[in-house]
């Protein structure tokens, strides 16, 4: 049947959504307010390195944060997760059909193909995804009609299903034509091969359609050129249920968008402490933090049997599972703190092989899911985890180049420009009368290099104590380990001596904590802080240090805050220029 999908598919498409993703268009939707301009880069966020600018004004900060003030908001397609996640709760799908899917777009550390280019190859995917999980539905019709259709009658039913499925596959209310135009699809696709066919069709229609496949957020004005407006319910809905749970939103956030609840704060507030509270939250959280220190692919990292002999998938697998579960137990079942999620010394992992690496047993009468005490003085946090470690190293030793770079940028916001074009990135080799740092030493004795390498090995050094797999080592190539570093361009600068020292000093700088702030930004909206950002990041790093770093405080001041409750579209002239570039 994928002849007639495709045939019906496009110019249906067409005729729903004006130069849509599959038209072969990019922008236009709605009046001109869709994607706006590409993803940001490092650079686009500043130097996010000490907090919020001014926003080039001199008036009164809270004068001029009275109005609603908020960056540009770019279409972002759903990431692989979004997509099998809302299949799952759409259709209750769980294959692989997502599976081929082309790689996200990140923004920083963060999944988010926002203002993404759409390939032929990826209208491909997408149509084929689409096929193969409308033929599995057809096998489920039973359980996914709301009615029975040898009793109300075949026409009558599927239009009762179309009633339900595609307002929920939209994440909003039908419009009438919208309506009329899915009705015709299953007409068509009835009459070609029965009522099988054509609900099937109409599935694999919606899961095309860019108002399933994206973002969709046009506000409550639906209009363009620059000015702030506030979204609507149903798009609040969506963005809060994608932000917390990183799938649709469910029956009853359906109804606070119906019943207008979420245009309050009081109704926004009640939505976010209830999704804070459901099991699904901890997905959310968990790839926050996956995804935050670079280990949401960790199960792909390869390394040298011969240096690494107890290295296996399981124990990656096992290395991955410890850090989404220590977040997710940190943030939601305990404090909530960044300086717990910095400086705990313990796991709540009871993997033997990982309790091995770390040295640690579990304690007489160990329940699963407690936390289980780790050595003294060799651990601190998500910083030292293993699959930290083994993620941010080569594949025959340790890299304090990775692991420097990681907290210059990931945990102080501190961008870093690329290498010279002509350095030669290769690291010297395992020496075995050599330590990391005597071989690692020629980066900062070398001109070219020694300007970013002063700010990243005397913070990559302090991690020698743990070797490319994360286990802790006293001694390197017949020498003891040298973990001394210093922390620069920070507002807890000084010398420290191995990294659970310097997680302890992290976990005090208001830089890292605003830093965080900043991420969580990121995470939610899919893009990078602007200068128009500036009265909402102020206000979240208020609402964060206020709260002593609590960071279920800051994740519901974030939904509160005007980024998320409003929405501004690129001036129509850009949108226009990016037009006549198409």
């Amino acid at each position: 049947m994928r002849g007639l999908g495709e045939s019906w598919f496009r110019p249906v498409a067409c005729a729903l959504v004006p130069a849509t993703l599959l038209c072969g268009c990019y922008t236009g939707l709605q009046g001109g307010a869709g994607a706006e301009g590409s993803a940001g880069t490092a650079g686009d966020a500043g130097d996010a390195s000490a907090g919020s600018s001014d926003g080039g004004t001199d008036t009164d900060p809270q004068a001029a944060c009275a109005d609603p003030q908020v960056g540009v908001t770019e279409l972002r397609r759903l990431t692989q997760a979004e997509y099998r996640n809302t299949v799952r709760d759409l259709l209750g799908y769980e294959g692989d059909a997502a599976d081929t899917f082309s790689a996200d777009e990140r923004v920083g550390p963060f999944t988010s193909n926002v203002g993404a280019p759409v390939s032929e190859i990826q209208v491909e995917q997408y149509m084929s995804a689409a096929e193969s999980i409308g033929e599995w539905a057809a096998g489920q019709l039973p359980s996914l009609l709301p009615c029975d259709p040898a009793a109300l009658g075949e026409d009558e039913c599927a239009n009762a299903f179309i009633a339900d499925f595609a307002p929920r596959a939209y994440r909003r209310p039908l419009q009438p034509d919208e309506l009329a135009a899915l009705q015709q699809v299953y007409t068509e696709g009835k009459a070609s091969g029965g009522f099988e066919v054509g609900v099937r069709l109409v599935i694999q229609g919606v899961l095309q359609s860019p108002w399933f496949l994206y973002h969709m957020e046009f506000g409550s004005a639906g209009v363009n050129d620059g000015a702030v407006i506030a979204l609507d319910d149903h798009e609040l809905a969506s963005r809060l249920s994608y932000f917390l749970w990183n799938t649709m939103p469910d029956g009853p956030l359906f109804d606070a968008a119906d019943a207008g609840e979420l245009a309050t704060e009081d109704g926004l507030a009640a939505q976010v402490d209830r999704m804070l509270a459901d099991p699904r939250a901890r997905g959310a959280i968990a790839t926050f933090h996956l995804q935050w220190f670079g280990v949401d692919e960790v199960e792909g990292v390869e390394k040298n049997a011969d240096a690494f002999p107890s290295y296996s998938p399981a124990l990656a697998a096992a290395m991955r599972e410890e850090t989404a579960a220590f977040a997710t137990h940190v943030v939601l079942d305990d404090d909530g703190l960044l300086a717990s999620l910095l400086t705990a010394e313990y796991t709540l992992s009871d993997d033997p092989d990982l309790l091995a690496l770390y040295g640690a047993t579990l304690p007489p009468g160990h329940v699963a899911g407690e936390p289980v005490p780790l050595p003294a003085g060799q651990r601190a946090g998500l910083l030292t985890q293993a699959s930290v470690m083994t993620r941010h190293a080569h594949v025959n030793q340790t890299s304090p180049v990775h692991r420097g770079k990681l907290v210059r940028e990931n945990l102080l916001c501190q961008p870093l420009p690329p290498p010279p074009p002509d350095v030669d990135n290769t690291p010297p080799s395992p020496d075995p009368d050599a330590t990391t740092r005597e071989r690692f030493e020629q980066h900062r004795a070398d001109p070219s290099c020694a300007g970013c390498h002063s700010l990243i090995d005397p913070i990559g050094f302090t991690f020698e104590h743990y070797d490319g797999i994360g286990a802790w080592r006293d001694v390197e190539a017949g020498a003891p380990v040298d973990a001394s570093g210093e922390l620069t361009e920070t507002d807890v600068d000084g010398p420290v001596d191995g990294a659970v020292e310097m997680a302890g000093q992290l976990a005090q700088s208001t830089i890292v904590q605003q830093c965080v702030a900043r991420q969580w930004f990121r995470f939610a909206f899919g893009r990078f802080e602007t200068d128009e950002d500036t009265c909402t990041n102020d206000a979240l790093d208020t609402a964060f240090t206020e709260a002593n770093g609590d960071v279920r405080v800051l994740i519901r001041q974030l939904v509160l805050s005007n980024a998320f409750r409003y929405r501004r579209a690129e001036p129509a002239a850009i949108v226009g220029a990016q037009e006549e570039q198409r």
